[in-house]
């Protein structure tokens, strides 16, 4: 189901109308009917970013953007946050139930070594890798579940690690008035700029202290 809605996304062509040039041609009407029918929107556009990551449709950073511009910074990052964590889990879900099995016997031991370090310390490391987005969203969504990641850690980590993110995305998506209001379309590479990152990362070694601190406990007492 997943695959076929990534095939119907492109083969309906709605990846040339979900756009930031279709935002900018229908923003006022956009906003107006928000302002007008603000609870039902809140619902449209949680229900749509669920389908969005659920379908790992590569129109996420839209998504958000545009919870900021409609909703405000604060609403527009919790809608965001958790219509995403719960797109998430059903990719998760998904994964797990369709390949996980598969995969671990054909692997063999060094899979499940990997996979005993992991779960060791999975509520850190999964932490880790969602304040540094480092690998792509739908890729964290899938490859815990080979994994054995428990849902309730995949769950919480995901939600708590988009947060800072995402209200990075949020803020940017509030200001985009004034970028169409210059004829111009919002220039996503400011959002590679690495001192946009570095609360980011500072976050993500915090997270690591656990598994950092159970290393050196565990060479204590070997020695």
């Amino acid at each position: 189901m997943i695959v076929a809605g990534v095939v119907a996304y492109f083969a309906f062509g709605l990846h040339r109308y979900l756009s930031f040039e279709t935002v900018r041609t229908h923003r006022m009407e956009l906003v107006n009917w928000v302002g007008e029918h603000r609870l039902l929107a809140m619902a449209i556009y949680f229900v749509g970013y669920v389908l969005i990551i659920a379908f790992s449709l590569p129109i996420g950073a839209l998504g958000t953007l545009l919870g900021g511009f409609l909703f405000g910074i604060v609403p527009g990052t919790a809608l965001s946050v958790t219509a995403a964590t719960l797109g998430a889990a059903v990719v998760f879900l998904a994964a797990r139930g369709a390949f996980a099995d598969v995969l671990r016997k054909r692997a063999g031991n060094w899979f499940a070594r990997m996979e005993d370090g992991l779960n060791r310390h999975s509520f850190s490391y999964m932490l880790f890798l969602r304040f540094v987005p480092i690998f792509p969203f739908w890729l964290l969504n899938i490859v815990p579940a080979f994994f054995r990641v428990p849902t309730r850690t995949f769950v919480i980590t995901t939600f708590l690690g988009i947060i800072p993110g995402t209200a990075v995305y949020a803020s940017i998506g509030a200001g985009l008035d004034k970028v169409f209001d210059q004829g111009h379309t919002p220039d996503l590479g400011m959002l590679r700029d690495p001192h946009l990152y570095l609360p980011l990362l500072a976050l993500a070694v915090l997270s690591l202290v656990p598994v950092v601190w159970g290393w050196l406990r565990s060479r204590r007492e070997k020695a």
